[in-house]
């Protein structure tokens, strides 16, 4: 798309401003390494633009010091750009087996409860729901439900939920679906992950 220009102009009755800014639902899926750093990197951007950002990471350990907290809380404190406000709620790994994630279960139940209030007091402009594919791929919160959240949502809230496995349903609803696909890895060569790469 040059200089950003629509290669469609649909036929929705909006203005172009209107249109311009309709707020947005991302969704970052795939196998490859990246979907939580870009939108980390799109938050960076609202920060930018004075926007109160809410950051729901899901299913990680609490105990887990990604560096983009400590960076956003920081830029957020600074009274430069938006506030930034950080949530944790799972204890346990992405990757490990389900049946080892009960308590997780309801720690991201409590999560989407809160995800849900914040978005009707219009607490945020732009929700990072980190890894938020994952407890709707695995049951723990239903698809249908979440899209019609955020279909309903009110104001000028934008939503990024990242995680393997995002469900069918939420891809063809969100605005902007990007799928990292993983090429090559050093974990494949047998490296493990190192800090300011992986955390």
């Amino acid at each position: 798309m040059p200089q950003g220009q629509p290669t469609v102009i649909p036929d929705d009755g909006l203005t172009t401003r209107q249109r311009r800014n309709r707020p947005l639902v991302f969704v970052h899926t795939g196998p490859g390494k990246g979907k939580s750093t870009a939108a980390f990197g799109l938050a960076l951007r609202a920060w930018n633009q004075g926007w109160p950002i809410g950051v729901f990471q899901f299913v990680k350990s609490a105990k887990w010091k990604v560096g983009e907290e400590n960076a956003l809380k920081v830029l957020g404190a600074s009274g430069e750009g938006g506030p930034v406000v950080w949530h944790k709620m799972g204890e346990g790994w992405s990757w490990v087996q389900r049946d080892a994630q009960l308590d997780n279960e309801q720690a991201a139940k409590e999560g989407w409860e809160q995800v849900k209030r914040d978005l009707a007091a219009e607490t945020h402009r732009l929700y990072v729901l980190d890894e938020f594919a994952y407890p709707m791929h695995w049951g723990w919160i239903d698809v249908d439900e979440v899209i019609e959240v955020l279909r309903n949502r009110p104001g000028t809230q934008h939503v990024v939920i990242t995680g393997r496995n995002a469900p069918e349903k939420l891809v063809e609803f969100a605005d902007l679906v990007t799928e990292m696909t993983k090429v090559k890895h050093p974990m494949d060569a047998g490296q493990k992950g190192q800090k300011g790469i992986e955390w």
